[in-house]
């Protein structure tokens, strides 16, 4: 008769078969290919110090623990919250190319100042109040000075070689930069002689964060991009390294790639009030899947989805996730569309046709999973 299995044996064995069961459960189709495509394209990333280096420091929303959005800015200065590197990130892909979406955080935009920022965007904010009269740019929905959260980033597109992204060519950068998609291609790349260039480090776009404000553009190497207080200089490691580490002369940090659809989106999803302050209704969306002959008509209920971060510093809720971002140059697309649908947006702006596929093998947040 075998032997009995001591109960803290058996309730070791129960939990690791749980912890496993669970494991399987949470893995949905696709994720491990995703971060596949998302590493073979991650950006590096030079970000800017301003004369409050914590608040430039790349990080995850919850650095502090929890996803409150209300709090981060006061936490910022906060010494036993480590500012760890993480950087989001979402893959989609059609039979002709990738998309890789990147979002970097700050737990606050500080343009203007720490101090001064905050009160002239409460004072431009109570001017629009009362009817505009006080509001010297004309552009308070928009140009709003300091406010807490901060959340910008890009969208790289390669072209496909096979079904391996590592054989994939960058053919288009876009980054986001206070409102506006800013649209560069690489040298050889094809693409509208109205783009600006960026440059790779193998297939790396090379990317310039601004301190304070934290637009993203193209690195140059200009003087522009060498601000007084220096850069730290942020790489793909598969690992969160922690900027402030006693290290001599550190100027390069690893970040580590974190999934939008297991974090931010489902807290979206759910219509965390922590999180988000206001939801909007996106209603449906039309695109196409890939068919086994031709590409198949869809639609997907988006419905309504947390659209701005819960901020109270300075100008509230004024940070957005990346299906909130949008340019204001292009006011009549619809938002969302340059997260949603990236192939549709990247053929729009590229010129392309019909052999610039936009029909989706695997694109998360319109329900098509990848097996």
């Amino acid at each position: 008769m075998p032997r009995a299995l001591p109960l803290l044996t058996l309730v070791a064995l129960l939990s690791c078969t749980h912890t496993t069961a669970s494991a399987q459960k949470a893995a949905r189709p696709g994720a491990a290919r995703e971060r596949q495509i998302a590493a073979r394209f991650a950006p590096v990333f030079r970000q800017a110090l301003g004369d409050h280096p914590r608040a430039d420091y790349v990080t995850n929303f919850n650095f502090d623990g929890d996803w409150r959005g209300d709090n981060n800015w006061k936490n910022t200065d906060d010494p036993k919250f480590h500012l760890r590197a993480y950087v989001y990130f979402a893959a989609s892909e059609t039979a002709t190319h990738f998309y890789a979406h990147y979002a970097v955080f700050h737990p606050r935009d500080y343009k203007g100042g720490t101090a001064a920022g905050p009160l002239l965007s409460d004072a431009i904010r109570e001017g629009v109040r009362r009817g505009g009269r006080y509001d010297p740019t004309g552009l308070s929905a928009e140009a709003v000075l300091a406010h807490e959260n901060d959340m910008e980033g890009c969208l790289v597109v390669a072209q496909k070689d096979g079904e391996d992204p590592a054989r994939a060519r960058v053919v288009l950068v876009e980054t986001l930069a206070h409102d506006r998609f800013l649209k560069y291609a690489p040298e050889g790349a094809e693409a509208p002689a109205s783009f600006a260039r960026v440059l790779l480090e193998g297939q790396s776009p090379l990317l310039f964060v601004e301190a304070k404000g934290h637009g993203v553009l193209a690195y140059d190497g200009g003087d522009k991009q060498e601000p007084r207080r220096g850069t730290l200089v942020y790489t793909f490691a598969g690992r969160a390294e922690d900027p402030e580490t006693p290290v001599k002369e550190k100027e390069t940090v690893g970040y580590e790639l974190v999934p939008l659809y297991d974090t931010l989106w489902r807290r979206a999803l759910a219509g965390s009030k922590e999180t988000f302050a206001e939801v909007f209704d996106f209603g449906t969306r039309s695109f196409e899947a890939a068919g086994t002959k031709k590409p198949l008509k869809r639609t997907k209920r988006l419905g309504r989805l947390g659209t701005s971060f819960l901020g109270a510093f300075g100008a509230p809720n004024a940070a957005r996730p990346p299906w909130g971002w949008f340019d204001r140059s292009e006011r009549g697309r619809p938002l969302g569309e340059w997260f949603f649908d990236p192939a549709a947006t990247a053929r729009r702006h590229l010129g392309r046709g019909a052999d610039f596929s936009t029909a989706y093998l695997h694109a998360p947040f319109l329900g098509i999973f990848r097996r």
